[in-house]
């Protein structure tokens, strides 16, 4: 049987041979799921739902004995399994997820586990091919040798047993990152092996139209070997841990200062000073980060910022930062980050900048959020007399519409409606803010296999020079995101997401005029007072799905005569109206510098108009 196992007909072990050892892996099984499956982690999530509201339903019993008559004793049974089911079941469970964000670590620990596991198996990749290396390159004489020899064969099996029981071991299916990881270990086997596969599998092929290879298998091989050689060299296997290295965990290319008199709570507001030998355009940009992100998605690298490309223009560049919240922001709304940062950042720049005109750029929802502030200070300022003092404002992928039709946001409704439940993320982390991981368990609902395909990217693009390093920054924000307040969460959840207030007309902000405090925004206000708005969108963008920015179509200096948005892939209205940018992208664009350039001669247009 192992004399099968190993030989062909040049007496060399096969790729084929040594991956039928693996079995079924996390992309290998009937199901075949076009995204990522944490079945353990959903059937484990409903189980502890279920007995926290078991627990309260005990609890109610147990407090209104009352209600039982004669049969008051079963109240206080009730009670007394509350109290068992809450002491040895929920605090548990409860006290497991807040050491977990307030570490920044994992707090479904079956996902923990499956990072252990990527992190072993990339391991065991570099193991394995640092045997193949000498002096930084790959020995095929090595590997020729290795695979005809009685040793060499029995190595490669132990890998191959190895490499099987961590994929055994991992608790999620379909598209996940381990699957890449997958994918990259079975080239690098073909590799060593250097034979083409039976079963056609050659991850990383270029292929034609009919699925054949676009290349000769020896090109493939080459590619492959340069692949490998450049992810060892850069200890890159583990893409999260690579990026963490190679970062240092800081982010951001240009200089910056916090604002004298800036800091809410955890938030603050950056300025970058202008560059040595750019003058000053006499015109201020605040920038407005999402809450859910590190700010650096403005300024990630050289060439991929747009900080870097405004302060070319002489603007005077102020960026919001929302910090990480802690135990002291839970009970900050939106209310604070769409009301309260933002009157208290403009009256600092009017100060600062006196009779300079100020420009707003947002990205994603903080884009959602400012809009209605905006609006807010249209209505204020009308109160008092005064004229809207801001008049243009660019969004880059912000979501106005959320309904289940339209929109793009329905499949991400529908999960929400159905798995989101208010008591578990109270009981679990109403006084440590909602882990940025919990937003990204939600972001793959909208974006199938996101790790996969980030993953999987990440080393088909490794061949090429430099792309390894140039993909950090952006790796490491990918994957590091910051905490979201718990209330606010909550709010964005109910008034925006699910409630679609904005359209609906129904989303209210407190002001300083008593007759508007707490009453519904009137967007419409936008246009009456001459704001100007810039949409910038995607086609391919599952997080703000172009058919939801529509802000630009619906308030503001909108022009009527407009073509309709499906009608072309770039629609710009001129003459110091709305603009609506649409181009075949996805949600992050900054990381291209091709569409950050075009993106930025735009909206500079705009801003001068």
């Amino acid at each position: 049987m192992k004399k099968e196992l190993y030989q062909d007909t040049e007496g060399k072990i096969s790729p084929d041979s040594l991956l039928a050892l693996l079995g079924d892996g996390p992309g290998e099984h009937p199901e075949k799921y076009k995204s990522t499956h944490n079945w353990v982690s959903q059937l484990v999530g409903q189980q502890v739902k279920s007995l926290m509201h078991l627990r309260d339903y005990l609890r109610f019993a147990g407090e209104n004995t009352a209600l039982y008559g004669p049969f008051a004793s079963a109240g206080f049974i009730a009670k007394w399994q509350e109290i068992l089911l809450d002491v040895f079941v929920i605090q548990p469970i409860r006290t497991q997820a807040r050491i977990a964000v307030k570490t920044g670590t994992e707090p479904d620990f079956f996902i923990e586990q499956n990072r252990r596991t990527e992190q072993k198996y990339a391991a065991l990749i570099r193991h394995l091919f640092g045997f193949f290396m000498k002096n930084g390159k790959f020995d095929f004489s090595r590997a020729r040798q290795t695979a005809i020899s009685g040793e060499g064969r029995k190595m490669l099996t132990e890998y191959m047993e190895e490499f099987s029981w961590l994929e055994q071991n991992y608790s999620s299916k379909g598209l996940t990152r381990l699957q890449a990881m997958k994918e990259l270990m079975t080239g690098m086997i073909i590799l060593i092996c250097q034979q083409v596969p039976a079963k056609g599998r050659m991850p990383f092929a270029k292929r034609n139209k009919d699925g054949s290879p676009a290349m000769p298998f020896d090109k493939y091989l080459e590619e492959l070997r340069i692949r490998m050689e450049n992810l060892y060299n850069e200890d890159a296997f583990d893409i999260v841990a690579f990026s963490e290295r190679t970062t240092g965990g800081r982010l951001g290319y240009s200089p910056y200062e916090t604002a004298e008199g800036s800091k809410l709570h955890c938030v603050k507001l950056r300025y970058y000073p202008l560059p040595e030998g750019v003058e000053s355009n006499g015109k201020v940009l605040y920038m407005v980060s999402p809450l859910i992100n590190k700010p650096e998605i403005f300024d990630l690298d050289k060439g991929k910022s747009v900080v870097e490309g405004m302060l070319r223009e002489g603007y005077a560049v102020y960026l919001t930062d929302a910090g990480d919240p802690g135990r002291d922001e839970t009970e900050l709304g939106l209310d604070f980050y769409g009301k309260t940062v933002h009157d208290t950042y403009l009256d600092l720049l009017q100060k600062r900048h006196p009779d300079q005109e100020i420009h707003i750029m947002a990205y994603c929802m903080a884009g959602t959020l400012i809009l209605p502030y905006l609006a807010r200070r249209a209505e204020e300022r009308r109160a008092q007399g005064k004229k809207m003092d801001i008049r243009k404002v660019v969004l880059m992928a912000s979501p106005v519409k959320f309904d289940d039709e339209d929109s793009g946001h329905g499949p991400m409704r529908r999960v929400i409606r159905a798995q989101y439940d208010l008591l578990l993320m109270q009981e679990l982390f109403g006084e440590v803010n909602i882990p940025s991981q919990i937003i990204d368990t939600g972001m793959q609902e909208i974006q199938p296999g996101v790790q996969y395909y980030v993953c999987s990217g990440f080393y088909g693009r490794a061949g090429f020079e430099g792309a390894i390093r140039d993909s950090a920054p952006f790796i490491y924000w990918l994957t590091h995101g910051t905490r979201f307040a718990a209330k606010a969460h909550r709010q964005w959840i109910s008034r925006i997401f699910i409630g679609n207030q904005l359209i609906r007309g129904e989303y209210t902000l407190p002001s300083c005029i008593p007759e508007l405090d707490g009453k519904p925004v009137n967007m419409d206000i936008l246009g009456e007072e001459g704001v100007a708005v810039f949409d910038y969108r995607g086609e391919r963008d599952p997080i703000a799905p172009a058919a939801s920015c529509v802000a630009s179509e619906l308030w503001g200096l909108v022009d009527k005569c407009a073509p309709d948005r499906k009608t072309a892939n770039i629609c710009v209205t001129r003459g110091g109206l709305n603009r609506t940018i649409e181009k075949n992208v996805g949600h992050i664009f900054v990381v291209s510098k091709v569409l950050l350039a075009e993106y930025l001669e735009i909206v500079n247009e705009f801003y001068r108009e």
